[in-house]
């Protein structure tokens, strides 16, 4: 940091300029980075959990915790983050996941209660088949490195109140919906005004939120600038007052920014609110000091802030779309925008909206086609319904919570705004619909992010800037992405043999070429629901399917495997496999098969039962011989 402050009081008085303080200022922001990340990270602190059961991490603990946040649960599990306070008597720290087993007759843990349990640390579950969402992943960037499973029989209260920030908005946010009980808003129409007031969308159905997915309308659910931007001006209209006053204008900035970080808290902190609300914030405090605002610095110090506080946020899928949809909208809208002048309100606000729709999608296409893979072609018509009337929503929404909590609102008020929500949610499900617009399953890796990044970049500059300079940049791009469409297609799996694990079921996949032939003995209804071939075939570029039923005997090249099933059959004295798939439990003494057959490896599958496949185990650890588990190991791949 000196040698930054030294080299800036140097160029500031140089007429010529050199690469040096901006390197250093790069070399500054990198080590600035990699500080923070260090400092933030829980597991480097002295009394982390980890260091006090690192030597017996299956064995039980006694763990006192905190409940700290609310998930959205799961099957078979409420699931919660929770503050490790003590574990074994011993003072600790850190964060993890709990899940407790389902009990209708208990009602969910709230925030900043303090519980004790006697439990064992088990470790997170990696993605068990190719290309499925890692969540262990996804937790380890939120700093949560293992998870607790208890009933609610072994979880004891501990009568001690323990107040947070986030516990305060917890109950606040419980207190406006036990308000809005009474006026009988149907659980869609109230999880949508939890997510577009509250930033809360644990209680949204899976229906509904695959309706705003598929219609391209998600943003919306998410309380991002536009929710933040319309709190603003509405408290910006009711402080004005107070600018008649001496020092008035720095005491409604005060407040502004205060009840926009109380917004933000109240919404969870998520990274799209937590970025607008320092955006705006930053905005505020600039307008109150009358300096002139550029967006790009405005949005750069606001993206420094968060990363000083949150590090891990730069990996938050979230605050990636979030940021790029804001850079994509200063940067192309107006370009965009000023091809058409209309003379009329009306159209000018369609176009308008339609311009900043357009524009954030140049900014997220290729990160959304990566995380998501599938792009809503349909997008700029619920845009266009919706974003206009939206503030009003989010203004009606705010004065319907605010009346509900002082026992004002009147019911026809009530049944009114209800029926708004039902209107856009029944637009958003016929929108979502037309399938023919959804392009599903498209696959493209992180090399065709950037790669198209570079194309969009450099086609917006040609389309708006035509020059010979610009025109090679877009050739050069367009030269690039053929190049990266050639790489995937040469790396491709052209042979390669998959048993995938499924819970209850064989699932079998083999890859030859650029077909991928499917064989399992799924039912009807796990046929039609199951993702893991389709997000095998996505990952790997792969689009023609092939079924067939599961074969007895599979000849690879010069390998061989044999499937023994339930029926127990496999002394087949002309074959002898290098690979023995074990599938569906079969009844067998595996010594007597491993002394017939003599295989270089078994396979057990998810088809089988636990005490089975932890038996056979047992068998080949003796023998030294490898076993693979899907259920512990994750899919057997082998190439051929």
């Amino acid at each position: 940091m000196i040698a930054l402050l030294v080299f800036y009081l140097i160029t500031k008085k140089s007429f010529t300029k050199t690469i040096w303080f901006g390197s250093i200022a790069f070399l500054a922001m990198v080590s600035i980075g990699i500080l923070t990340t260090i400092l933030h990270n829980q597991k480097t602190a002295e009394n982390h959990y980890t260091k006090v059961i690192s030597n017996n991490i299956d064995s039980l603990n006694t763990v006192t915790f905190r409940i700290r946040e609310v998930l959205k649960p799961g099957n078979y599990y409420d699931k919660y983050i929770v503050d490790i306070f003590e574990v074994n008597n011993s003072n600790a720290s850190g964060k993890t996941l709990l899940n407790i087993q389902k009990d209708s007759l208990k009602p969910p843990l709230k925030v900043d209660d303090i519980y004790i349990s006697r439990t064992a640390f088990k470790n997170l579950i990696p993605p068990l088949n190719p290309h499925q969402f890692d969540y262990k992943s996804y937790l380890k960037k939120q700093y949560i490195f293992h998870q607790l499973f208890i009933n609610n029989e072994s979880l004891f209260p501990v009568n001690y109140k323990s107040t947070t920030l986030f516990g305060i908005a917890a109950r606040l946010r419980k207190h406006i919906n036990k308000k809005l009980e009474p006026y009988h808003f149907k659980p869609d129409e109230l999880a949508i005004i939890n997510a577009l007031i509250l930033g809360q969308r644990q209680d949204i159905s899976k229906a509904v939120y695959t309706s705003y997915t598929n219609a391209g309308a998600i943003h919306i659910l998410a309380v991002s600038g536009l929710h933040v931007g319309v709190l603003l001006l509405i408290l910006s209209f009711i402080f004005k007052p107070l600018e008649r006053f001496k020092y008035g204008k720095l005491i409604k900035t005060i407040l502004l920014v205060s009840m926009l970080w109380s917004f933000a808290v109240i919404a969870g902190l998520s990274a799209s609110v937590t970025r607008a609300v320092t955006m705006f914030s930053i905005v505020t405090i600039a307008l109150n000091l009358k300096r002139p605002t550029n967006i790009y610095n405005t949005l750069a110090i606001s993206m420094f802030l968060i990363l000083l506080v949150k590090p891990m946020f730069l990996f938050d899928v979230g605050f990636q779309l979030s940021y790029l949809a804001v850079f994509a909208i200063v940067a192309i809208d107006p370009l965009i925008y000023n091809l058409w002048k209309p003379k009329y309100w009306l159209p000018d606000k369609l176009w308008h909206t339609f311009t900043i729709t357009v524009s954030a999608q140049f900014g997220i296409i290729p990160v959304s086609l990566y995380y998501f893979h599938q792009f809503p072609g349909l997008f700029f018509i619920s845009n266009l319904a919706i974003i206009p009337f939206l503030g009003i929503i989010l203004g009606l929404g705010l004065i319907v919570i605010l009346l509900a909590v002082i026992n004002c609102l009147p019911q026809f008020v009530a049944d009114a705004y209800g029926y708004i929500i039902y209107l856009m949610n029944t637009f958003i499900d016929w929108v979502s619909k037309q399938e023919a617009f959804l392009l599903k399953d498209i696959s493209f890796s992180l090399l065709y992010v950037m790669v198209f990044y570079w194309l969009i970049i450099t086609g917006i500059r040609f389309l708006f800037k035509r020059n010979y300079k610009n025109l090679k940049l877009v050739l050069t791009a367009i030269l690039i992405v053929q190049g990266a469409f050639i790489y995937n297609a040469l790396n491709k799996p052209s042979k390669e043999f998959v048993v995938f694990h499924k819970s209850r079921f064989s699932l079998i996949g083999q890859t030859v070429n650029t077909t991928i032939i499917v064989a399992s003995d799924f039912d009807s209804i796990t046929k039609s629901t199951n993702r893991i071939i389709r997000d095998y075939a996505v990952g790997n570029h792969l689009k023609t399917f092939k079924e067939q039923s599961i074969q007895d005997v599979y000849q690879l090249n010069k390998k061989t495997i044999l499937v023994v099933d339930s029926l127990g059959i496999y002394n087949i004295k002309t074959l002898k496999p290098e690979y023995v798939l074990l599938r569906q439990s079969p009844k067998i003494n595996l010594n007597r098969l491993i002394d017939s057959l003599n295989p270089k490896l078994i396979i057990a599958d998810g088809s089988n039962y636990k005490s089975y496949a932890d038996r056979w185990e047992q068998i080949c650890r003796k023998r030294k011989l490898p076993f693979h588990q899907t259920s512990k190991k994750g899919a057997f791949i082998l190439k051929y």
